[in-house]
């Protein structure tokens, strides 16, 4: 009982805090409207931080990444992977709509590119940016990964780790850091072992971390999942990481 008031107290000063300190950035992909966020920092020349959201889109927990991050120091940016009108109403809709930039990671290596590009132009320094991502956006991390995209390292937050194996194993610049929970359900031993090896093949600069009695997500504060001291851990890594590669 006393959690679900603190967390209700949290979620209604959190939303009075994403409101004063982030903005919306419109941008496009073809005829198709994007709504980005932005951190309050946006025009200053700094590190640059692009956060990939989960499968229903832009949501309070990469808002609160993004408020982080700019206390840090980080131009942060919330990527619209979707855009504007197809953002996903309930778990059934985030599965399809995710599953089809997972499968066509072409077009969603786009997606990432142009959010990319926002960044910059609000002030990031274009050769400190990295990628954080959680869920369906770690999937995101990873592809940036995949694609050679133009950031120095990754962070795949209990993201998926398979990858159509259909697809040829290549050279990987980006760092990068796989935040693995040791209870998802969703990632398989062969997932598991197959992204190794991509990696490796790859030649990459990688690390995976696993985190003990931790669901799939166990870093949102909303999820049933949530496992508050290992979610914690996991975003002091994130800031280990980032600081490593931006600073």
């Amino acid at each position: 009982m006393i959690r679900s008031i603190l967390l209700s107290v949290f979620l209604m000063s959190s939303g009075t805090l994403f409101s004063q300190k982030l903005s919306t950035v419109t941008y496009q992909d073809g005829a198709q409207k994007l709504n980005g966020i932005v951190t309050s920092n946006a025009g200053k020349k700094l590190p640059g931080v692009l956060i990939l959201p989960a499968w229903k889109g832009i949501d309070d927990e990469a808002k609160t990444a993004a408020a982080d991050l700019e206390k840090q120091g980080y131009i942060a940016f919330i990527a619209d992977i979707y855009g504007e009108g197809n953002i996903p109403a309930d778990n059934a809709a985030a599965a399809k709509s995710s599953g089809y930039y997972k499968q066509n990671y072409e077009a969603y290596q786009k997606r990432i590119s142009l959010a990319l590009e926002q960044l910059k132009k609000q002030g990031a320094i274009p050769d400190k940016i990295a990628v954080i991502g959680y869920c369906f956006g770690g999937t995101g991390a990873l592809e940036t990964a995949r694609g050679n995209l133009p950031v120095v390292g990754v962070v795949s937050i209990h993201g998926s780790l398979a990858k159509d194996q259909t697809r040829k194993n290549g050279p990987i610049t980006p760092k990068i850091l796989v935040e693995n929970p040791a209870d998802d359900k969703s990632v398989t031993q062969q997932d598991y072992d197959n992204l190794i090896k991509e990696m490796n093949e790859g030649n990459a600069d990688w690390q995976i971390i696993t985190y003990a009695h931790s669901k799939h997500t166990f870093t949102d504060p909303k999820s049933s999942d949530y496992n508050e001291v290992m979610a914690k851990r996991a975003w002091n890594h994130t800031l280990m990481f980032l600081k490593e590669m931006l600073k």
